[in-house]
């Protein structure tokens, strides 16, 4: 038998004695040494460990007055040792113990923003609000005043068609009533107006333009084919409605037309300002 088969009987050696002794331990003492009569015929041949202990306990006692069990160790695997009740452990009522609630504790920092979700439904519309109090009077002379002055910094060439001469720069702009995108100025306080056009001509060039009412020409500014190059200029006063509209026009001439600017200077001008608004007497 090899050293694992040995280590094997003794693990079921010393099982077998630890049962044995629990065993023992929840027979009552007095009722051991019949059990083990009746087990046996024959009374084996072993020291009795028990009487040992009771005469060393009796002489102990005698000797400290004290009870000869109490102070007594036994192994489990003697015969004859005592059989000690045990004790449940002692069970608390947590409910008891509970304190009474405690003060609100101070407010923590403030966490991060989370992500901005998605914009909800629009909701239905509110009802109708009451009628505010009307407004201050308003000033009259705002609305009899009108004036604008631009200017063009790039030059322009007729082509097969009429074009619309559109400016580029302000330099008064009443109220907004001149429009930079159209080239054209707005009426929106009738009366009687004066408008003055300036531009400079091309040397070998032919210059031929109008002031146009709505699409009436009003007047024409013109200058011959020459060698050298000069400013030319028109005026003219016009009574205008409500809704009327000034603006400068470029002629489709058969020999080539233009007008002669650059970047650096001005030199084609359009202004125009109310002299009457036709609400005074």
């Amino acid at each position: 038998m090899g050293s694992s088969g040995w280590r094997w009987v003794l693990r079921c050696c010393l099982l077998l004695a630890f049962a044995w002794g629990l065993v023992l331990s929840h027979v009552p003492r007095d009722q051991q040494e019949p059990q083990e009569l009746q087990g046996t015929q024959e009374p084996l041949a072993t020291p009795d460990y028990s009487k040992r202990a009771e005469e060393n306990d009796e002489k102990h006692s005698s000797r400290q007055g004290e009870e000869p069990l109490a102070s007594r160790c036994y192994r489990c695997c003697d015969p004859g040792t005592p059989v000690y009740q045990t004790i449940p452990a002692p069970q608390i009522n947590i409910t008891i113990l509970k304190g009474e609630k405690g003060d609100r504790g101070d407010r923590g920092l403030q966490g991060k923003y989370g992500k901005t979700g998605s914009a909800g439904a629009r909701g239905h519309a509110g009802p109708k609000g009451q009628k505010g109090s009307m407004g201050s009077p308003g000033d009259r002379c705002k609305n009899h005043y009108a004036a604008f002055s631009v200017g063009r910094k790039k030059p322009l060439h007729s082509n097969d068609y009429y074009q619309t001469v559109v400016f580029d720069t302000e330099f008064v702009n009443l109220y907004s009533h001149f429009n930079m995108f159209t080239g054209k100025f707005y009426c929106y306080v009738p009366g009687i107006y004066f408008f003055s056009l300036n531009v400079h001509t091309w040397n070998q060039k032919e210059t031929y333009l109008h002031i146009m009412r709505n699409a009436e020409e009003m007047v024409i500014l013109y200058a011959q084919v020459s060698d050298r190059s000069i400013m030319q200029s028109q005026s003219l006063m016009l009574e205008l409605q409500e809704q009327d509209e000034v603006w400068v026009r470029l002629f489709k001439g058969e020999r080539d037309n233009a007008i002669f600017s650059d970047e650096f200077d001005t030199y084609i001008t359009f202004s125009g300002y109310l002299v009457k608004p036709a609400a005074e007497p």
